[in-house]
């Protein structure tokens, strides 16, 4: 996490609140050099905790150095990510560590998203998305990127792909390791578990967080190919898509405010294509000087 004051406190509370066995979980805090109050909230509410602790707090090394922290401190047989954004079912941690044990040949499961109420209209249409999104890509070899937020990892897994790449700093470092990890012979697949996260509430936060993305992502275009298809994000393709999925946004939600969907998703994908042409222009024209 980094600079999640006004979020944390509520995420660690669902930590706390979950029904799997507390003396079988331990909690890894990694902040990645927040400015705020992250930290000192954090440690305000360790004492008050049934549940191991371990907190590690450095200035900012960025998202596969961070990741990697946790990669080399858990000691249990899987990992569960919980982002500074994000909200836990009292029994998520049950049902990832059920699906799991009852599917050993999987190496990530992601959970599902819920519907976490929003105050605006940007906030509201980003949620919806998510849902739908793992509401129709359920299916046993849908590959996209699953993420790290609401997802358990098996320790073995992610260790035999030598964790994280921690050169890369920004947005992406999920996508490899899960690139990697399926190129191991580890199976992805979706749990029933459901998980909340919060959005950016305004457009404008919207755009440059996924322009951010852009920018991280195209450092996997020098990897495998297998890793990144941008053709799924060309802003015709990807409204050609939605429009599709509006209809199952709306049977999902009954929120009239599903058919934007379609206009929210050219939005953020056309920030995430200038943000990813622009990373990849700007390190062409750099290897070439």
């Amino acid at each position: 996490m980094k600079n999640c004051e006004h979020l944390i406190e509520e995420t660690i509370k669902s930590i706390s609140e979950q029904d799997f066995p507390h003396i079988l979980i331990v909690v890894i805090f990694v902040d990645d050099g927040s400015e705020d109050k992250t930290v000192s909230i954090i440690q305000s509410y360790v004492p008050k905790l049934d549940i191991q602790t371990k907190v590690f707090n450095h200035e900012w090394q960025g998202l596969g150095p961070t990741r990697n922290v946790v990669v080399d401190n858990a000691k249990g047989e899987y990992i569960v990510w919980v982002d500074g954004d994000m909200l836990l079912s009292k029994d998520f941690v049950t049902k990832q560590v059920e699906f799991m044990d009852r599917n050993p040949q999987v190496g990530i499961g992601k959970g599902k998203y819920g519907m976490y109420p929003q105050e605006s209209l940007a906030g509201t249409l980003e949620n919806m998305e998510f849902v739908v999104t793992t509401s129709t890509l359920r299916r046993k070899g849908d590959v996209l990127p699953l993420g790290t937020g609401g997802s358990i990892y098996r320790t073995q897994a992610i260790r035999q792909v030598s964790g994280f790449d921690n050169s890369i700093k920004g947005s992406g470092e999920d996508m490899d390791a899960q690139h990697r990890i399926s190129l191991a012979g580890w199976k992805l697949d979706f749990t029933p578990a459901v998980f909340y996260e919060r959005r950016r509430e305004n457009w404008k936060s919207l755009w440059r967080e996924y322009f951010w993305h852009g920018r991280g992502s195209s450092r996997l275009l020098g990897k495998e190919k297998q890793v990144l298809d941008v053709r799924r994000f060309w802003p015709p393709l990807a409204f050609a898509t939605e429009v599709f999925r509006l209809v199952i946004a709306y049977r999902l939600t009954s929120d009239k405010v599903a058919l934007l969907l379609p206009l929210q998703y050219v939005f953020k994908r056309t920030a995430w294509l200038l943000g990813l042409l622009g990373s990849y222009m700007e390190r062409t024209h750099s290897n070439n000087n």
